[in-house]
């Protein structure tokens, strides 16, 4: 079974900085763990695309893309539940 590769956009790296300093690590295992898996328990399309996908990390949210004929996840938002759904197209 082939892994996926990870890639950040700038500003889903700049979301993840401004986190809690406590959940950050918990949001990177989970990222992390992506690349066995892109869609794990819990994970659920988002109706506003076809390729976007949200993980929950307890208060937090990852949205991320799959492209499954390269073998790549892109993480595109990385934020709390109340304003990560915001502006996302």
């Amino acid at each position: 079974m082939a892994l996926y590769s990870i890639e950040w956009k700038k500003s889903a790296r700049k979301e993840l900085r401004k986190l809690e300093k406590s959940a950050i690590p918990r949001v990177l295992e989970v990222v992390k763990s992506l690349i066995y898996d892109p869609y794990p328990a819990g994970s659920r399309k988002l109706q506003c695309s076809e390729h976007l996908y949200r993980v929950r990390i307890g208060d937090y949210r990852v949205v991320y893309s799959v492209k499954n004929e390269v073998l790549l996840i892109e993480v595109i938002r990385v934020g709390h539940r109340k304003d990560i759904y915001r502006n996302l197209i």
